[in-house]
């Protein structure tokens, strides 16, 4: 058994707890990390394109249970290591791409409270974020010798030109002032609307003077424009992940749907051509919400042609530089390489002692492919987390070894929820679901 690095209690603990859920870890990742060497190679390109001013989005396709969000995580962890700006969502009936009764805004304010940077890895961090670029604005008043409110304004002049971008100057400009005079409230009133806290334009006008919100029609365009900021304030970009895009493909109402894709066709032609400065996305969704012709993304004759895959890529071919990621299955030698790291984050707590050998890893991965196939290594989130209630069992019964109790793991092949249809009930978008004639319609 080889020894493992030394590994945080917090981030240990995180690991164990999180997996045993069924759900990816916020931290700790390098610690299980295995395979995907392509893929993750591709996507720190990306990270690079953005850095240097570009835009970039990738689809992250992969089966339930197959890692596409531990993917997503991870790209997350490396890009606040490159000192850019991330945020992270999951798509589900109340936030959405385009709605108009609230549910974009709602995904634009999830986004806004789990900013991240490297200084604050778990969210909340908007205010640090306009906060650097307060304290650099005033570095260079300084030099210079004039008012930080010049330095300010000048430093927004760019943004004045882009949807929304007169107002959003306007509330940094706000939250300078309340900075500089000791205005704790009207900082909070900034921060709110640079979140898209704010439901009505009334409201924000008494509060800052200003004439907008953050909206449904203009939440993507804020995104935008938050990108620009970010690079002002000294960081080198922005990656925005959305998990879940399945429940998009899950809409019952076909116009819901047509909107939604039309809102990504806008992203995707946003980022193909460079539009979005400093701005990259990651999008993680099943093999259906992709290919499905009648639901998916190919039941939009534009998004279809934009993602289609190299025509190129057959007989064992790859190409990792296409909008599309599909991840690869992990063999079953990297499988037993995860298996083992999961072990020895185990194994390294207080008072830790040996629970499985090498050969009882092996003796596990028998067992599951008895009972559920090659599945237990292609999707592995059930495998993962049988395993370590197994490694939780043997820690507590330290009388009991593995052979005693591997018969009693209940393990199946996991079936995929996504496909079960959402039903939609958006204000303005109730028309009959039919996805036959009138979902063609709306193809470009």
């Amino acid at each position: 058994m080889s020894p493992l690095v030394s590994i945080r209690p917090k981030d240990r603990d995180a690991i164990i707890q999180s997996l045993r859920a069924g759900v990816v870890p916020r931290t700790g990742l390098q610690y299980v990390q295995v395979g995907r060497k392509n893929e993750i190679e591709a996507l720190i390109k990306d990270l690079d394109r953005v850095m240097d001013g570009g835009a970039g989005i990738r689809f992250v396709i992969g089966e339930y249970g197959s890692g596409k969000t531990f993917l997503l995580y991870l790209m997350r962890s490396i890009a606040l290591e490159k000192k850019l700006v991330s945020a992270h969502a999951d798509l589900s009936p109340d936030r959405r791409l385009y709605a108009t009764d609230g549910r974009a805004r709602s995904l634009y304010a999830e986004l806004m409270r789990n900013l991240s940077t490297r200084a604050k890895p778990d969210g909340g961090a908007l205010p640090v974020v306009v906060e650097r670029f307060v304290s650099s604005a005033l570095a260079e008043a300084t030099a210079q010798g004039c008012a930080p409110a010049d330095v300010i304004q000048g430093r927004l002049a760019q943004l004045s030109e882009m949807v929304g971008g007169f107002d959003f100057a306007n509330v940094i400009g706000a939250y300078w002032r309340g900075y500089d005079t000791g205005q704790d409230q009207l900082k909070q009133d900034a921060v709110r609307w640079l979140r898209g806290e704010f439901t009505a334009k009334t409201d924000a006008r008494a509060a800052l003077g200003v004439r907008s919100i953050v909206d449904d029609a203009n939440a993507y365009d804020h995104l935008k424009l938050f990108a620009r900021f970010v690079r002002l304030a000294g960081f080198d970009g922005f990656l925005v992940c959305l998990d879940e895009m399945v429940n998009l493909y899950k809409l019952t109402n076909s116009m819901a749907r047509v909107n939604n894709y039309e809102q990504l066709l806008r992203m995707v032609n946003d980022s193909l051509q460079g539009i979005a400065v400093g701005l990259g996305f990651l999008l993680g969704g099943t093999p259906e919400f992709l290919t499905d012709t009648r639901r998916g993304l190919y039941s939009y004759q534009a998004l279809q042609s934009r993602l289609a895959e190299n025509t190129f890529t057959a007989n064992g071919l790859v190409d990792y530089s296409g909008p599309v990621i599909r991840l690869s299955n992990l063999t079953q030698e990297d499988f037993y390489v995860l298996l083992t790291k999961l072990r020895d984050v185990y194994e390294s707590g207080d008072g830790g002692r040996p629970l499985v050998s090498d050969d009882g890893v092996q003796q596990f991965m028998s067992y599951c492919s008895g009972r559920i196939g090659d599945a237990y290594f292609r999707t592995p989130r059930t495998t993962i987390r049988e395993f370590m209630n197994l490694l939780a069992v043997l820690d507590q019964n330290p009388d009991k070894s593995l052979t005693d109790i591997i018969g009693a793991i209940s393990l199946t092949e996991e079936v995929n929820p996504d496909l079960q249809p959402l039903q939609d009930d958006e204000e303005g978008q109730g028309q009959p679901a039919s996805d036959d004639g009138e979902l063609r319609a709306f193809k470009l």
